[in-house]
């Protein structure tokens, strides 16, 4: 068993977001799984094992197992093309969300990642208790996703993570419009998950990014 840690969305050590990647031979019980995620006690610990035309990809959180995540699915495969196949231009991924792709461009490595149907919800006062400020908008697929006028409400708020728990959705994704050259601003927090914030969220954005193509 090997494990590497893999800061992806970054491009540098110790910024982006951590994750650990244990590539295997065979899967171990799911309890041994969770206690490694556990001790390492970062956002995602993605465990890897070869299997025919690719690879099975599992993600675990402190909280237990999740269908999708991006950041570990990014460190899986930078790991599997620098260490494992380095002349590897495609990796393919078997995951509980279906097959997952990851491409060399370059220097750079391309995520292949789905796009969460939206549904609009109301806007319920448990989760403006939850946040801290009333979202405009209140959306929900895999995770909630809430929807601010000002990058000032995402960027300062300080959510009581009990609250949360207490809401639908794996996650809670929240976004607003951004200032200069950002499109977007976007936080994820996951107390269900034993996560209070995690720093970037790919699956998340599985969220964001179609909420605000539709509004270009």
């Amino acid at each position: 068993m090997k494990q590497y840690v893999v800061d992806a969305f970054a491009d540098r050590v110790f910024e982006g977001n951590p994750a650990a990647v244990i590539l295997l031979d065979r899967w171990p019980g799911e309890e041994l799984m969770l206690s490694i995620t556990r001790e390492n006690n970062l956002p995602e610990t993605a465990f890897a094992v070869p299997e025919e035309g690719g690879w099975r990809l599992r993600w675990f959180t402190p909280g237990g197992e999740i269908n999708l995540c991006g950041h570990a699915t990014l460190a899986a495969a930078y790991v599997i093309s620098r260490f494992v196949d380095p002349g590897l231009e495609e990796m393919r991924f078997h995951t509980l969300s279906g097959l997952l792709t990851v491409s060399r461009q370059g220097e750079l490595l391309e995520m292949d990642f789905p796009a969460y149907t939206l549904k609009p919800l109301e806007v319920p006062d448990q989760i403006a208790d939850a946040l801290g400020v009333r979202p405009r908008e209140v959306w929900r697929a895999r995770d909630l996703l809430c929807v601010f006028d000002r990058a000032e409400d995402v960027l300062e708020m300080n959510p009581d993570m009990e609250k949360l728990k207490g809401l639908k959705g794996a996650l809670m994704q929240v976004t607003a419009p951004g200032t200069g050259e950002f499109d977007c601003v976007s936080r994820t927090f996951g107390p269900k998950m034993g996560l209070p914030e995690d720093p970037v969220c790919g699956s998340g954005h599985c969220h964001i990014i179609p909420y605000w193509a539709a509004k270009t």
